[in-house]
């Protein structure tokens, strides 16, 4: 096949899988299985399995985020507009009524939960949703995707067409109440997060398989100069998706339909890989006692038929003890008052 002809058909199946979840055929076992490895760096020394941490089914989970205070795991079911939970406290969940994309927390009682409608406040005591601010009340063929808390206490988020229009999404930062828009073009904003030397940013756009970085000032953490290409995965046909920074400064990108988590050096290196028994990775996240535990949220939309899997598509999964990571910045609001 003429690989122009590829690329198109792998970019519109992607679109409907990331922005929908329909009409998303099985990917090929050689692709599946393409460069599989386990990490063998000083970030992952030991060869770590996989556990299933949470068997309910996500169609499209996605932003796990380990609560440091509560020591519980929060993730979202984007397409059944779910917030679920599992912790020492033990198990929960929440229909927010639209699609939550994006988590982060802010203090003992309340996260921060990117929605369809924009940046909301949730109680997870009461459940009670507040409005924070709005995100594109202009362009209601868009949602939120992928997003994560920065160093500095602010927010990143990025949206895209509910039916994966090219070029219609953007990415924006929240901070101390203001929302600035920082990119625009994008497809399918992915993969959000920010070295230890609070100098850069990282986000990918998942239809141009690609891998950005931002130069952040280190005291404001508002950008200094233009996007550059970090990771350009076109020519291994890799989709980047959700993405989380380690103790040590590596990345750790959770790749679309590869089966695997893979770490990325600050120079753009593969250092390794944990391999997962379901094909569609979305997204890492660290937790724990001492945040060396990676949890890793998957997707199973599109994949209903493989009811003869071993794991089943959609679970949640945990490595234990895999590789030192670090716990996520609380989101300061700082007086800002919501709704």
């Amino acid at each position: 096949m003429d690989n122009s002809i590829f690329l198109v058909n792998r970019r519109q199946w992607l679109l409907g899988a990331l922005a929908i979840g329909l009409g998303v055929p099985r990917a090929s076992a050689q692709h599946s299985e393409h460069n599989h490895m386990t990490a063998s760096t000083e970030s992952n020394p030991a060869d770590v399995s996989a556990e299933v941490f949470d068997d309910r089914i996500c169609a499209l989970g996605e932003g796990p985020l380990w609560h440091p205070q509560r020591k519980t795991l929060y993730w979202v079911d984007l397409l059944n507009n779910r917030v679920l939970a599992r912790g020492k406290s033990g198990v929960d969940e929440w229909d927010l009524g639209e699609m939550p994309s994006a988590l982060a927390w802010i203090d003992t009682e309340r996260m921060l939960v990117a929605c369809e409608s924009g940046l909301n406040i949730l109680s997870l005591d009461t459940a009670e949703k507040t409005l924070l601010c709005t995100l594109e009340p202009e362009m209601p063929g868009n949602r939120s995707n992928d997003g994560r808390a920065d160093p500095w206490g602010g927010f990143w988020i990025g949206t895209m067409g509910k039916n994966g229009e090219p070029g219609q999404g953007n990415l924006y930062r929240w901070y101390r109440g203001e929302l600035r828009k920082l990119d625009t073009g994008l497809t399918v904003p992915n993969g959000l997060c920010f070295d230890r030397e609070r100098r850069l940013a990282y986000y990918a756009d998942s239809a141009a398989n690609t891998v950005y970085k931002l130069a952040l000032d280190a005291q404001t953490g508002w950008p200094e100069s233009e996007r550059e290409v970090h990771l350009d995965l076109a020519e291994e046909q890799l989709i980047p998706d959700g993405a989380v920074a380690d103790a040590a400064g590596n990345m750790w990108t959770s790749l679309w339909d590869a089966a695997r988590t893979q770490c990325y050096s600050p120079q753009g290196e593969v250092l390794g890989a944990l391999k997962a028994p379901v094909i569609r990775t979305t997204c890492p996240a660290f937790g724990g006692e001492d945040f060396t535990d990676m949890y890793v949220t998957t997707a199973a939309v599109g994949l209903e038929d493989a009811t003869d899997a071993p794991v089943a598509n959609g679970v949640t999964l945990v490595y234990r003890n895999a590789v030192q990571g670090q716990p996520e910045p609380a989101v300061i609001l700082d007086g800002v008052v919501a709704g």
